[in-house]
Formats: structure tokens, sequence, C-alpha cells
């Protein structure tokens, strides 16, 4: 059944403030094999391509492309392995929704609005984390960064979900916290809901979006002049 409208959602740092528990998963990684540790506001501004980008990352910016240049390929892995592991048993001790989240998904629902995630977070990880949350039956579909063959900042990863939930690119919105989902909704010609103090090491102002937001109150104001066009 294709509905009315459609909302597209980041995770990290738009749903959920999950810095907490990368940070403590980083950290165990960078403590094992001999690098850097990093405080949350830190780690909030390496967030968002998924487990490798943020360790590469992370020693990018302090060690001088280490990461870059451990010729080992098994290190590399093992390095994201392990961090994967231990953040997915870890996934939930400290993140917090962002607020407003769950009034707003009520709102979307009671509007018959298709939702959707689109994460560069592992889809595992992504729907273990949604439902232990307890936000995870508001979405239609979940797609993390493994569940394509591209992920953000490649538009298709948003356009994929779209097509799933049958729906259609001119009546959809996007809501994220950073380039790594503006890029993608510009390209697409997705209307972009920013959220303001995301996950991104970049000023608001160096950032693309149609409407700036604090948090998740109110914007239902905003989302209604789409509905209503």
């Amino acid at each position: 059944m294709t509905q009315k409208f459609t909302i597209l959602f980041d995770l990290d740092g738009t749903l959920v403030d999950t810095a907490p528990d990368l940070m403590k998963a980083h950290n165990h990684v960078m403590k094992k094999f001999g690098y850097k540790t990093k405080t949350t506001d830190e780690i909030r501004a390496i967030v968002g391509k998924g487990a490798r980008a943020l360790l590469g990352r992370s020693i990018w910016g302090e060690a001088k492309k280490e990461f870059g240049k451990i010729e080992d390929e098994n290190i590399k892995d093992e390095m994201v392995k392990e961090f994967i592991d231990y953040y997915g048993k870890n996934i939930i001790n400290e993140s917090k929704l962002i607020n407003g989240v769950e009034e707003f998904l009520k709102w979307c629902s009671s509007k018959k609005i298709s939702m959707g995630v689109c994460t560069n977070k592992q889809e595992h990880l992504a729907i273990d984390l949604l439902k232990k949350i307890k936000i995870y039956d508001y979405f239609e579909y979940v797609a993390g960064g493994n569940t394509f063959e591209v992920c953000k900042p490649d538009p298709r990863h948003l356009i994929n979900i779209v097509e799933i939930l049958n729906g259609d690119i001119k009546k959809t919105l996007m809501i994220g916290d950073s380039e790594n989902d503006t890029i993608p909704a510009k390209e697409a010609s997705i209307p972009v809901i920013l959220l303001d103090n995301g996950y991104t090491e970049k000023n608001v102002d160096e950032i693309y979006y149609d409407h700036l937001v604090e948090d998740f109150i109110g914007i239902e104001k905003i989302v209604s002049q789409y509905l209503n066009d």
C-alpha cells in the first residue's frame, strides 16, 4: 500500500544520541591496539560513515594516517570486528532518544506517514538498537550501511528505501544531522530537515539543509507544510 508521504531518518545523532556508547567501544579498541582514546564530543565529530571509517578517521586525525599505513588488512579487520563485537554487546548502556523523537514518531504514525531508517551503521546493529530503545515498530524498513551495494552519501541508499516503501521521491523528507545525510538527499531532490549540533566536524553553515531544528520538538509544523502541498 502506497502511503501518502515518506520520511527517511538517519539514526546516530538524529534519532538516538549514541555517542557515549560509541565512544566506549572506540576507546576499548584504541586501548587494545595502542592508539589514543577520545572523548564523547570528539567521537560525535567522526561518526556517520560506519565502524571502519570511524576507526580510520580517529587514527588519521591523531596519528598521521596510521590506520591507512597498516599494511596487514587482517589487523584492520580485527580492529573493526573488535569494535563491532564490543559495541553490539554494549549498544544501549548510555544511548538515549533525541528529545521529542517518540512523540514525533507517534504523530507521523497517526498521519499514516511511511517511515524508514537510512544509516551507515551495520543493519543488524541498527535494528538491535531500535528494538532495544523501543522505537523499531514505527519503521517499515531499516537499511544499514551493508544493506545495499551502496551507502550514504550515495543517493541510491535513500532512493532504494523509498522504492522499497512504494513511496514517491517527490513526497519524501530526509531528517538527519550531518552532511552525510544532506548531500545524498540534495542529489536525490529530497528536502532535508537538519538537526543542529549533529555528529559532524562541520559548522552548520557549511552544511546544506532546507530546515534547521534543535531537536524534534515542534517539527510537526514543518512536516505539515509538505503534507498539505
